[in-house]
């Protein structure tokens, strides 16, 4: 009797974690929707959203390591000044996987569609979960 009792204790534990980690996962699948929305509209500020306003931010790209919400923000907008630049985003997210109950990783490809010339390349996000909610704390795009 002592074991049917935890084996289901052991059961429903089990069932809400599976339940957390797909909420989680959902959520942050509809962070990055909401930041290709942003992207798509020519809205720089709203995609960064998505990213931890920290100072300790990482962004790791052809250029190196930026540090900063902030500088981050300032090397898109330099990047992609208007919306011929930006293009069109699109993106196949090719891994979710929870590492922690306050991380998740993220690998993908991601595709620019523009007049000047497609863009493409891939990317790894670290997730984190901060303050009751999910944000990038590292990008490493290429």
């Amino acid at each position: 009797m002592k074991k049917i009792f935890f084996l289901g204790i052991a059961f429903i534990f089990i069932a809400q974690l599976s339940s957390a980690q797909s909420k989680d996962e959902t959520v942050i699948r509809q962070s990055l929707e909401e930041q290709r929305a942003a992207w798509n509209a020519g809205n720089i500020d709203r995609f960064m959203q998505t990213y931890w306003q920290s100072d300790s931010l990482m962004f790791i790209g052809k250029s190196g390591i930026t540090y900063g919400w902030q500088k981050t923000l300032e090397n898109y907008k330099k990047g992609y000044p208007d919306t011929t630049v930006m293009g069109t985003l699109d993106f196949n997210i090719l891994e979710v996987k929870r590492l922690s109950v306050l991380y998740f990783s993220v690998v993908g490809k991601w595709h620019l569609t523009r007049s000047v010339g497609d863009a493409a390349g891939y990317f790894t996000l670290l997730f984190k979960k901060i303050k009751n909610k999910w944000v990038i704390v590292m990008d490493h795009s290429s």
